[in-house]
């Protein structure tokens, strides 16, 4: 009897998951087709994407994994579209385009900030989940990409991976140098006991005529002005030419 119910209950999951991918596959389907008529008559994919996300956001995997399989040359086009009709919604159509590996994970999620930059945290935070091991050039693509954004992306990537918080850091300086006081001030604000090692990385990620800046930024931060100058030293610099620059 227990053998009987366990192969009905095996036997209704079956029959629900392919009925569940029968209405999938029925409904990408429908999303080809009308891909296919609005562009034979001359609306551009990215059009195409936009009016159908709108009449349905909930449809948003359907309509970007049908779109990227049959026009993968557009995708540039297709995440524009995708994001002009649903901002909201970018984690999902990041997530779809990577799936789709139609691009690097550095292009997607540089055409996704451009299009969308108040989304840039959220589209670096889907990016690095996916390639966690790009996490620092993915950082460094997003904030050249939008440095109005830079100090908050950032920020909340460091918070998301403080393991590699100097890596974080040491990209963002070589990307945007001018902001080199910023980054120091802010990291040091969220890790207040790595001083050191905050100083020492911003020190070696910049140009040497930056370093009593960097020194400046970490006292005016909180950090000990000893600290902070042995901290600068033990990069090679002297006393010297830390107070001198």
């Amino acid at each position: 009897m227990n053998k009987f119910f366990l192969l009905l209950l095996l036997s209704s999951i079956s029959i629900g998951i392919y009925a569940k991918d029968d209405a999938l596959i029925k409904q990408e389907k429908l999303i080809a087709k009308l891909l296919n008529y609005q562009v034979r008559h001359h609306i551009s994919i990215k059009h195409s994407v936009t009016s159908l996300l709108k009449r349905y956001p909930e449809k948003v995997d359907a309509v970007l994994n049908t779109a990227l399989a049959k026009y993968p040359n557009e995708y540039k086009q297709i995440i524009r579209g995708a994001l002009r009709a649903e901002p909201a919604l970018a984690c999902d159509i990041i997530t779809a385009t990577m799936k789709a590996g139609v691009a690097t994970s550095e292009e997607i999620v540089r055409i996704a900030i451009a299009a969308e930059p108040a989304y840039a945290t959220e589209i670096v935070e889907i990016a690095a989940q996916h390639f966690p091991k790009q996490l620092d050039t993915i950082v460094r693509v997003a904030i050249v990409t939008e440095p109005f954004v830079s100090e908050s992306v950032v920020d909340q990537t460091m918070k998301s991976y403080p393991d590699q918080m100097l890596d974080i850091l040491s990209s963002a300086i070589k990307a945007i140098p001018d902001k080199v006081t910023n980054f120091v001030k802010n990291t040091l604000n969220l890790y207040p006991e790595e001083a050191e090692q905050v100083v020492t990385a911003a020190i070696n990620a910049s140009h040497p005529d930056q370093v009593s800046r960097i020194v400046d930024a970490a006292i005016k931060a909180g950090v000990d002005e000893e600290s902070a100058i042995t901290a600068a030293i033990a990069t090679g610099f002297s006393r010297e030419q830390i107070v001198k620059n």
